[in-house]
């Protein structure tokens, strides 16, 4: 907790001197996003902007749950594509698969689902295939 401000001096003076404080006892270093440009610092102003920042850290979509998880799957699939290794690849399609299954057994509200479980090892072997090509195409270069 901070200490109270002592009568006669001002208020910028107090504060200062408590940033400064702190400062020196390496409270600030390793902060999240230290030395890293504000990502809206060229956006242009919206009032709505706190709004939209707490809604997106806790995860609310506008979209129906049916949508959602179709554009999750849809998300998942391209992450498996890029993935950097088998492991990864593995992970994302299981993670996402659990969760169709789970609303197959249950379905969201809104539209139709019009989902099926990824099949695992041929997302796997198109990955594969798709990294040789990688690899085959570097060894040529």
């Amino acid at each position: 907790m901070t200490e109270r401000k002592p009568p006669g001096v001002s208020f910028e003076t107090f504060v200062d001197r408590q940033i400064r404080e702190a400062a020196d006892r390496g409270d600030f270093d390793g902060l999240p996003g230290w030395g890293k440009p504000l990502a809206s610092i060229d956006a242009p102003y919206d009032e709505l902007w706190w709004v939209k920042q707490k809604l997106h850290r806790e995860g609310f979509s506008p979209l129906p749950p049916s949508l959602a998880l179709r554009k999750e799957a849809e998300d998942a699939l391209e992450a498996a594509r890029g993935a950097r290794t088998e492991r990864q690849v593995r992970a994302v399609l299981t993670e996402v698969n659990e969760k169709i299954r789970a609303a197959l057994r249950m379905p969201p509200q809104g539209p139709p689902l019009h989902l099926t479980e990824f099949d695992v090892e041929a997302v796997v072997a198109e990955w594969r295939a798709a990294l040789a090509q990688r690899i085959a195409r570097d060894q040529r270069a």
